[in-house]
């Protein structure tokens, strides 16, 4: 069975790199029938922290990544990890060190200088040193004793074979002297623990990758086969950061983005099928393959992620959105915290907005001239259209509305058509100035549609007001 994993460490939120990496991993496994775990790996002791943690959890569930197994974390596997170490001393396949920092530091300077590799030396595999310093009171670490000679094949699902010499490979630290456990230990053995057969990473790690397929094959395990993810980057072709815009994948839910827009998003940065753009998550679960993911890094475009947000807006239907709008709505200050609002005239409103907004955030702001008691009006707008040449045509549409029993859209155009018509005006010139009175802009959906919706009593108080201000005015 396929068991993959995606492994944060909790030193930060999760960011689209991250969440891309999960996403793909999390495919691989509905792909195949197979499992997904989610791991932490906070052996970090100084920089993983339990906020970083419940954010990470947070991302994952707001993107619905279900996972199958976990959260599993490192820390609570401290007892392993030195029975593992223990394992591969007592094979003579690990040995300690007792070199101090300093004399590492010193010679790592000393070998820059002389233009030799800048790795450990090996001396602490002569028992000659050990026996001369295993007294002196130095703690020790332990290292990992890498082959000298041949080399490792890394038969990559998406780069194809990478080959790197084992000399080049340094005898690297798996257990610190204050005995905590290193990452390129600990990922080797939970994943022996936990029976993973392939390993999706960003190809950040590729370096790591020889270095790890030693450890497995010193413990026994058959090896995990390898997919590195080609990086993400910003439009300036460097490595995806803050400047770039936001990184963090909870930024985009604060911004009113949709866990599925970004999902589909996500999935098509390195990864594509024929021409088509918009996925279900069904779909992805049924095409998605590493054949079809490019070697080449993928370019995040927020524009393009823009455009994607507004077709699932559109393509939503309002009673969700109406749901998922209602936090951005308290945030606005547009209804207060707890309030009671129909859910059945929200999903009329905003099914009359939906095309026009690009993120939950903006149709919530939309939304404002719906719900709020009183509108204020943009200055230009006013100026146009709110003047003495409209007041008239005002003051004669509230007096009708006033006396009108059915506010339907039917109705008001008929009502509106009969005013134009007497006037012998364009409808713009009576509408404009409707849509200001009512909106407080000259933008909105259909006059008729916006009256409807916003009801008789708000339409008539708000057209009151219009006129009022125009009266003050002159």
């Amino acid at each position: 069975m396929v068991r993959v994993r995606f492994a944060p460490s909790p030193t930060g939120h999760l960011h689209i790199g991250g969440a891309r990496t999960a996403l793909f991993n999390y495919l691989f496994a509905r792909h195949n029938n197979g499992k997904f775990i989610l791991r932490i790996e906070d052996t970090d002791r100084t920089r993983s922290t339990e906020e970083y943690i419940e954010a990470i959890i947070e991302g994952m569930k707001w993107l619905k990544l279900e996972w199958d197994e976990g959260p599993l974390r490192q820390t609570d596997r401290f007892d392993v990890y030195r029975n593992y170490v223990n394992k591969l001393i007592s094979e003579g396949k690990a040995y300690y060190c007792y070199c101090t920092p300093e004399e590492l530091e010193q010679r790592r300077k000393d070998a820059l200088a002389q233009g030799k590799p800048q790795k450990y030396d090996g001396r602490c595999r002569n028992k000659e040193r050990v026996q001369e310093v295993e007294g002196s009171g130095v703690q020790a670490a332990v290292r990992f004793k890498m082959p000298q000679e041949g080399q490792v094949v890394v038969d990559d699902l998406i780069r194809g074979k990478v080959v790197f010499e084992n000399n080049q490979l340094d005898d690297l630290i798996i257990m610190r002297s204050d005995g905590t456990p290193t990452y390129n230990f600990t990922v080797v053995v939970d994943d022996v623990d936990m029976d993973i057969t392939h390993v999706i990473r960003g190809d950040d790690h590729l370096n790591n990758t020889p270095k790890q397929i030693h450890i497995y094959k010193a413990l026994g395990h058959e090896i995990p086969l390898f997919a590195h993810l080609p990086m993400i980057l910003g439009s300036d072709k460097t490595r995806l950061s803050k400047r770039h815009g936001a990184t963090s994948v909870m930024a985009y839910k604060e911004m009113g983005y949709l866990p599925d827009a970004l999902i589909n998003y996500l999935v098509r940065l390195g990864w594509s099928y024929g021409d088509q753009e918009v996925f279900t998550r069904e779909e992805l679960i049924k095409y998605f393959s590493f054949e079809n993911v490019g070697k080449s890094s993928a370019i995040f475009n927020p524009e393009k992620l823009l455009w994607l947000n507004s077709q699932y807006i559109i393509k939503s239907n309002p009673e969700e959105l109406a749901q998922m709008v209602l936090p951005f709505l308290e945030n606005a200050g547009i209804i207060h915290k707890g309030q009671k609002i129909d859910r059945q005239w929200l999903s009329r409103a905003i099914k009359t907005l939906q095309e026009r907004a690009k993120t939950l955030l903006e149709l919530a702001n939309s939304l404002r001239y719906y719900i709020a008691e009183d509108v204020q009006y943009d200055e230009k707008a006013k100026a146009k259209f709110l003047n003495e040449k409209s007041r008239g045509l005002l003051i004669e549409l509230k007096d009708a509305l006033n006396a009108l029993s059915d506010f339907s859209i039917y109705e008001l155009e008929k009502l509106f058509k009969s005013i134009v018509e007497k006037h012998v005006i364009k409808l713009g010139n009576l509408a404009q100035p409707v849509r200001v009175a009512i909106t407080g802009g000259t933008e909105s959906p259909g006059i008729f549609e916006v009256l409807e919706i916003v009801g008789k009593e708000k339409t008539i108080k708000r057209l009151e007001k219009a006129i009022k201000a125009i009266e003050s005015e002159n």
